[in-house]
């Protein structure tokens, strides 16, 4: 049985949908660091599924989902960096209460 496209993306667009939920709903900056990182692994799926289905002899997708991947590497190291900083100096991580660190 071989298997289409539509079962890979319908996941995929699950997984991106529920990042950006996430994203939306929560204050929480390490749920919403999750939440990024949820639509991030979504895309990379995506880049690999049309890769695979579109151009069966080339390596483009699989080379932008490991880029992809390795920015979202760097991009979640500094943003927990930052989280700590953060957390060191309001002792809260909720991202509604940033605005009372500007006074």
């Amino acid at each position: 049985m071989e298997l289409t496209m539509l079962y890979y993306l319908v996941p995929s667009l699950f997984m991106f949908s529920a990042g950006v939920y996430g994203f939306i709903t929560r204050r929480n900056m390490i749920a919403m660091l999750i939440s990024l990182e949820l639509m991030l692994n979504a895309v990379n799926i995506n880049f690999v599924v049309f890769n695979r289905y579109l151009f069966p002899n080339h390596f483009e997708g699989m080379f932008y989902s490991l880029f992809s991947i390795g920015i979202a590497a760097a991009e979640t190291a500094l943003a927990i960096a930052i989280i700590i900083n953060v957390f060191r100096a309001a002792k809260n991580i909720d991202a509604a209460e940033l605005t009372n660190m500007k006074n």
